[in-house]
């Protein structure tokens, strides 16, 4: 079905597809507890999530493109993550 030999594909793809178990779940959570202050609750764990896979699925892509583009794009793609995370700070 999928040809990709590249194992760092295989991983950022295997860690998005595990932060998509996650957010199932805390659906799931918000549907079992019923109430609108535990769901909030499971919102609020699911925010800490986020960002996390945001910085670890960028850094395997980076990882992976190390020696193939120039360290000056490398800095600019961790300057960028680096902003959304700076501005979706609450």
């Amino acid at each position: 079905m999928f040809e990709v030999v590249d194992k760092v594909v295989w991983a950022m793809a295997g860690m998005r597809c595990l932060s998509s178990l996650v957010e199932l779940t805390g659906a799931l959570l918000m549907l079992y507890f019923g109430t609108a202050a535990s769901a909030l609750q499971v919102n609020a764990a699911l925010a800490l999530v986020g960002p996390f896979v945001l910085v670890t699925v960028t850094m395997l892509g980076v990882s992976g493109l190390a020696g193939e583009i120039a360290l000056w794009r490398i800095a600019l793609i961790i300057l960028g993550v680096g902003l959304i995370l700076f501005a979706a700070r609450g």
